[in-house]
Parts: C-alpha cells; sequence; structure tokens
C-alpha cells in the first residue's frame, strides 16, 4: 500500500512541518526548512517495493537535514542508502566533507546512517530510492568514498541507471508483490555496479602507491575467495608473498583486521543472500556453507552478534517485509 501526502490543504503555517513529518516517517527522520517566506507547498509519494522504499517528492525550494544530533536522538536502527534521481530543479547534496550538485537529470548517492543535508534553491521533483545498505554487497568504507558524487546521464552507468530508476518510480504502484521483490534486487545490483565504478574512479584519480595497490589486490582475493572455508591470513599472505605480520602492518590502516575483515564479508553475503530469496530459498545451513562458514553454531552466534538477531528469523523478516 502507498503512501500520499499533500499540503494543499494544510494552513499556510503548517505546511513545511507536515510535509516534514510526512518524510521522516515515511523515509527518515529530517528537518525540512523552507528556503522561502511565502507559503509553503509539497507532495509525497511513496511506494515499496521489496525491500526498496520508493518516493516521488515535488516542494518549493527547501533544506532537508539529517543531522547528527537527529540520527542520535531517533536512531533509525538498520543503515539504508539513499539514491536521488533529479527530475526537475537542482540539488546539493553535502556528506562526508563533500559537496554534489546535481542538475535535472542526474544522480546521487548518500546514506542515511552518517549526517547529510539536501539543498533544494528552487522548486524541485525528485525520485528517492531508500534500501538496505547491507543488500548491496559492498564494503562500507567504499560508500563513504563515493557518497555526495553526482552521476549525470552521460557518466559511466549513468544512463542505465537514471533510464530505469525513472521508469521505476513512474510505475511503482503497479507490481504485484513477487516482481516488486524481483525488482528491488535489480535496483541493489545496479547500486553495487555504480559504487563499484565511482570506487575504481575515485582509486585511479588518488596516488597509487605500493601499499595502497597491494591493500587493493588482497581485498579483491578476499571478496573472490568468500566461500573457501579455508581462506585465512596466513593463506592470504603466502598466496601475496608477504608475512602474515606484514599483512596485518597493512591493514592497521584500513581500521579492520583481515580475520574481521573475512568474516563481515561473509556475514554480509549470507545477510542478502537470505533476504533476497523467495520460497525456494535454500536452508540457512546451505547459505552458511557456500560462504565459507563450517560450523553452524558459530555462524548463527556470528550473525546474531552483527545483525541482531538469528539467521532463519533475519529470513523471516525479509520474506515479512515483501509480503508487506
Amino acid at each position: 500500500m502507498g503512501v500520499t501526502v499533500t499540503t494543499a490543504a494544510v494552513p499556510d503555517g503548517e505546511k513545511a512541518a507536515y510535509l516534514g513529518g510526512a518524510v521522516s516517517r515515511t523515509l527518515v527522520p529530517v528537518e525540512l526548512h523552507p528556503r522561502t517566506g511565502l507559503p509553503f507547498d509539497g507532495r509525497l509519494v511513496s511506494h515499496r517495493l521489496g525491500h526498496v522504499r520508493v518516493s516521488t517528492l515535488e516542494a518549493d525550494a527547501a533544506r532537508f537535514a539529517r543531522t547528527a544530533a537527529l540520527i542520535a536522538r531517533i536512531p533509525c536502527g538498520e543503515p539504508h542508502v539513499g539514491v536521488g534521481v533529479q527530475v526537475s530543479g537542482r540539488a546539493v547534496l553535502e556528506q562526508d566533507g563533500r559537496r554534489a550538485e546535481v542538475a535535472a537529470g542526474g544522480l546521487v548517492l548518500y546514506d542515511t546512517a552518517r549526517p547529510y543535508a539536501f539543498d533544494y534553491p528552487e522548486r524541485f521533483r525528485t525520485h528517492l530510492f531508500h534500501l538496505p545498505r547491507r543488500l548491496l554487497g559492498v564494503p562500507e568504507h567504499d560508500l563513504r568514498r563515493v557518497s555526495a558524487t553526482a552521476v549525470g546521464p552521460a557518466d559511466g552507468c549513468g544512463p542505465v541507471l537514471l533510464s530505469f530508476l525513472g521508469g521505476l518510480a513512474a510505475t511503482a504502484d503497479s507490481y504485484p508483490a513477487p516482481v516488486g521483490d524481483r525488482l528491488a534486487g535489480s535496483v541493489a545490483d545496479l547500486l553495487s555496479a555504480l559504487v563499484a565504478q565511482l570506487t575504481l574512479g575515485r582509486a585511479a584519480d588518488e596516488p597509487d602507491t605500493p601499499n595502497t595497490h597491494l591493500v587493493r589486490r588482497i581485498r579483491e582475493y578476499i571478496e573472490r575467495h568468500l566461500g573457501d572455508p579455508d581462506l585465512a591470513p596466513e593463506r592470504i599472505a603466502q598466496a601475496h608473498h608477504v608475512s602474515v605480520r606484514y599483512l596485518h602492518r597493512l591493514f592497521e590502516g584500513e581500521g579492520v583486521t583481515v580475520s574481521r575483515l573475512i568474516q563481515q564479508r561473509r556475514l554480509e553475503a549470507c545477510a542478502r543472500e537470505l533476504s533476497r530469496r523467495g520460497r525456494t530459498a535454500p536452508t540457512v545451513s546451505a547459505v552458511a556453507q557456500r560462504w565459507g562458514f563450517v560450523n553452524p553454531a558459530h555462524f548463527s552466534r556470528a550473525f546474531r552478534a552483527a545483525y541482531g538477531v538469528p539467521p532463519r528469523e533475519w529470513r523471516a523478516r525479509g520474506s515479512a517485509e515483501r509480503a508487506g
């Protein structure tokens, strides 16, 4: 069932607060600040496709801010990735110390777990897509590197993404649940590809020292071998002709140990698969084994520690969300 909110019948002095409250309840809590002293007008239409929330927001010039204080005061649980597709007007997104200007026909990525602000200096219309960050299957540090990066209609996979997302937003209310679930998976896959492309582009612009090149190769090796239960620091070090001690030193600057990175990426892969499968889903133990976990009890403990619920409950919750 969709959500439609308009300020048309709301008293002038309450319009901005009314729309801000609707955005906060439907997407994530934000502060809305109109840019003019004139009566404010806005409209929000939102639908759910599987795990993806698809919304269209149209309003007068305003600033939507998700502040650190707001995040601390009203935690939203699972972090989501957001994509803003600008239909008309301009947008300026600020996050992680970067500033992206998005013209009509472009898009921009952001992470709802960290503070950000959208400035719309004129009346605008935008499509907003929110989905759980875990569904992308990309490392958090990669997402941090590419947040607040504008993508135009001629940039990389921009033409494919913009066409697909624009069409999906226009028809979001017309799909039965099974189709919507598959389309949500396509959104996640396309955004994963976009993050990978932007990450490679950002890496190409940065100084490439021997250490950064080696760390990149090791991360790629880990991704290729996640399903191998024998993947461990000793094997990784041997494959890259370095000592285990040197391997650990390399990752000190990454903010995560090698063993922790392996487990984190395996858990993310399991969570993504358990969330996106339908009635023909394999057993939880089969998913765990596919991603390198050989001990079911250890997998269950590690999953619960990372996501707050056992893997079976996680999968059941995903099915319930799709049904809703």
